[in-house]
């Protein structure tokens, strides 16, 4: 009896185990079930476009003017001081011609003007004296009048006879011509300072032309810009009009693109071009429109469009690939790729392969894209996609639903439900739901 009562006891303690360890392998499998492990996910960011695709265009840079400066008159160029890629000022020096032969025409010039000086000197002085001389016939002429009234006097007395008073009449009239002959003499010699003082203005314009042409051996910028091109070199003899260097004004650069006469009507003077350039790959440049040609090119059928584009930091120059694009004035909206969409309703692999085990019917994948029944028109179409939530450690997804707009190529236009910035999923490696945990892909866009 005492025998039956241990195997008894020994049996209970046994299924009392039994059950604890059934219990704890039910409970592990629950949470196994429960942890999901993280879905991979490519991540891309809404960002505000233009459905239709704009048009690019290729062309080079080209500084907005070019200048040839050039020698004015004949000369050995003694020295040249800058060098292709060499920026220069308005008004720089950069080059120097002989001048011996100019310096000695200009010391020539002065030594005229000097002469031409004095003889003004000479004429004032001629003049001078002519004006004394006046002074002296005039006191002249008033005595010999007093002394021809006093005797007419004492002729008409009988004081002195009629002869007496004839002569001091003739000897009145004599220094009256004497008078005006003088007064004659200082016109006449003012109208020689006048001529003389032409002479000296006549001369010293010579001696100033003689002057600039001096000037003229210092070669200097006429406009700010680079050295493109260096043309001839020290010892070279130039004559006026050879070519010394070539300058680039670089404060603007100009791009000529060649557009078919179908696109030309979207182009129009004035117009803001976003401007691109391999050199700066990252960097968005604007640029305007300044010329459309009247003319195309007979064959190709392209018309030429020169596009300007401010360069302040002059990081710009001659010869770059640009890339223009001329917007086509659509609106820019939300626009995200269409696999977005499906990847709300598309089943993974796996699951379908659990399922299948299962015996469980498959649900038949959600189209994303709205129901074309009657009963449907004039509804906004819906559908829904997946955006990132929580951090960067432990990202999320949660399901939002989303009014669509156009299609193209590939691309859906938001109307509502997302904004600029927003980060969504636009493909799965597994179906995800409200609230899963993903992983980010190395093809994911990263916030800026």
């Amino acid at each position: 009896m005492k025998a039956f009562w241990i195997l008894a006891t020994i049996a209970s303690f046994s299924g009392v185990t039994t059950s604890c360890t059934s219990s704890s392998q039910n409970t592990s499998q629950a949470q196994v079930q429960n942890q999901k492990p993280a879905v991979a996910v490519d991540v891309a960011i809404a960002s505000l476009e233009a459905l239709e695709e704009e048009n690019r265009y290729t062309g080079t840079t080209a500084p907005i003017r070019e200048v040839a400066v050039k020698s004015r008159l004949e000369g050995r160029l003694l020295d040249l001081s800058v060098d292709v890629g060499d920026r220069v000022e308005a008004g720089q020096a950069i080059a120097q011609l002989d001048d011996a032969v100019l310096s000695a025409t200009v010391l020539q010039a002065d030594a005229e003007v000097a002469a031409r000086e004095s003889e003004v000197s000479q004429a004032n002085a001629a003049v001078g004296n002519a004006i004394a001389q006046v002074e002296r016939a005039r006191l002249e002429y008033q005595q010999a009048q007093a002394d021809a009234n006093r005797f007419t006097q004492l002729a008409k007395d009988g004081a002195v006879s009629s002869q007496t008073a004839e002569n001091a009449t003739t000897l009145a009239r004599t220094a009256e011509q004497s008078l005006r002959s003088a007064e004659q003499q200082v016109s006449l010699q003012q109208q020689t300072v006048g001529a003389s003082s032409q002479r000296v203005l006549a001369q010293e314009a010579i001696r100033l032309r003689e002057q600039e042409r001096q000037s003229y051996t210092t070669i200097t910028a006429p406009i700010s810009g680079v050295v493109l091109e260096r043309i001839s070199e020290t010892g070279n003899l130039l004559f006026a009009g050879n070519d010394v260097i070539k300058l680039g004004d670089f404060s603007q650069v100009k791009v000529i693109v060649l557009i078919s006469e179908l696109e030309i009507s979207k182009v129009r003077l004035n117009q803001s071009v976003d401007v691109r350039f391999d050199t700066f790959p990252n960097q968005k440049f604007t640029g305007t429109v300044r010329r459309i040609s009247p003319v195309a090119d007979p064959v190709a059928r392209l018309i030429p469009v020169e596009v300007v584009v401010p360069n302040r930091d002059n990081k710009l120059g001659s010869g770059q690939l640009a890339r223009v694009q001329f917007s086509s004035g659509q609106a820019r909206q939300i626009v995200i790729a269409e696999t977005a969409l499906e990847v709300a309703g598309r089943p993974t692999q796996a699951t379908k392969d659990a399922n299948t085990n299962a015996n469980i019917q498959v649900k038949p994948k959600t189209d994303t894209k709205p129901s074309t029944n009657a009963s449907d028109k004039g509804k906004p179409k819906t559908g829904t996609v997946f955006v990132i939530t929580g951090d960067q450690k432990e990202p999320k997804v949660a399901a939002r639903k989303v009014i669509l707009g156009d299609r193209r190529d590939g691309k859906v236009v938001i109307f509502s439900g997302l904004k600029e910035g927003d980060r969504l999923v636009i493909r799965s490696g597994g179906k995800l739901q409200d609230g899963d945990s993903i992983k980010l892909s190395v093809l994911s866009e990263s916030s800026k």
